[in-house]
């Protein structure tokens, strides 16, 4: 019998191993299938304060990890199938095994979409990436593409106007799914052009290691073109990692755990915390914080079992 397991090892679920730790609770981390969450598909982080001459998602990613195992956090690879949170103690199945725990931090986080492109993995963190924030600042006064048309692809191009000499936006209709006001903003900025009716077909130029082009069609036409860019930012949306947690706790259409509170959800004593409860913001410094959140808010639980209350 667990007190505290956290489901999810990126900067969510570490933090509140760093807090549920220090707080004497073991916490166990189940680092899920995407160890290290989005951050160990980014390379160089900027923006995580304190690291005035950035680092390395996946080194930033270590450090927390062994931060949380100094004061005692345990992991755990392999991932959550199944949860039954109708009673508590809550029943985890990881690896075919029961795991029981008075307390559940759900920091399973959220996974890019991608394209599917055979070179897409290959070159990601060296010109192709999801993240227009994280990554825009690394291509001042280049070309680059944007794959979407929604309301992300949208904020995504015009951040990017900021950096770069141009945007192409590639969309595979003709109309954009975009809110009104974003779709006028985009149209008004002259950095960004739109490229309808196309689907981005392949990305150059692995033997390189760095994104040189990209190969569009025309769904339409069927005719093929090539156009040299220096990034490709995919913004077709991401993918909350809660199945598991379906018709047991609150989630909106697409599949974000909803919270209350800050991070409490419907069940008391589980927490949701990071991406899978934040379409918003879903940066490393936001989901650490809701991460300690989740285990401040884990911790005042039981203490309130442990004296007979609720």
């Amino acid at each position: 019998m667990r007190e505290v397991v956290i489901i999810g090892s990126g900067c969510a679920g570490l933090t509140a191993a760093i807090y549920a730790a220090r707080a004497n609770l073991k916490p166990l981390v189940i680092e899920g299938v995407e160890a290290g969450g989005q951050l160990s598909l980014t390379t160089l982080v900027e923006n995580f304060p304190g690291f005035p001459e950035g680092l390395q998602g996946p080194d930033l990613i270590q450090r927390m990890k062994d931060q949380a195992a100094r004061f005692g956090a345990e992991y755990v690879a392999g991932d959550v199938t199944a949860a039954d949170l109708s009673k508590n103690p809550f029943t985890l199945t990881l690896d075919g095994k029961p795991l029981e725990t008075r307390t559940l931090i759900i920091a399973s986080g959220a996974s890019a979409r991608w394209l599917g492109l055979p070179n897409e993995k290959k070159l990601i963190g060296k010109g192709v990436s999801s993240c227009a924030t994280c990554d825009g600042f690394f291509f001042r006064g280049k070309d680059v593409i944007v794959v979407g048309g929604g309301d992300t692809a949208m904020e995504d191009s015009l951040f990017l106007t900021r950096f770069v000499n141009r945007v192409d936006l590639v969309h595979r209709r003709n109309e954009l799914r975009a809110s009104k006001i974003m779709v006028e903003r985009a149209r008004a900025n002259e950095k960004i052009h739109f490229i309808w009716d196309t689907v981005v077909e392949d990305i150059m130029d692995v033997s390189k290691g760095e994104v040189t082009g990209a190969k569009l069609r025309n769904v339409v036409t069927q005719e093929t073109t090539e156009k040299s860019v220096s990034a490709v930012f995919v913004a077709i949306g991401h993918i909350p990692n809660s199945k598991i947690f379906r018709g047991q706790l609150d989630m909106d259409s697409e599949g974000y755990l909803i919270t209350h509170d800050g991070v409490k959800t419907k069940v008391p004593g589980v927490f949701a915390c990071g991406d899978v409860q934040d379409r918003v913001f879903r940066q490393a410094i936001t989901a650490s914080g809701t991460g300690c959140a989740a285990a401040m808010l884990a911790e005042r639980h039981l203490e309130a079992q442990a004296h007979g209350g609720h």
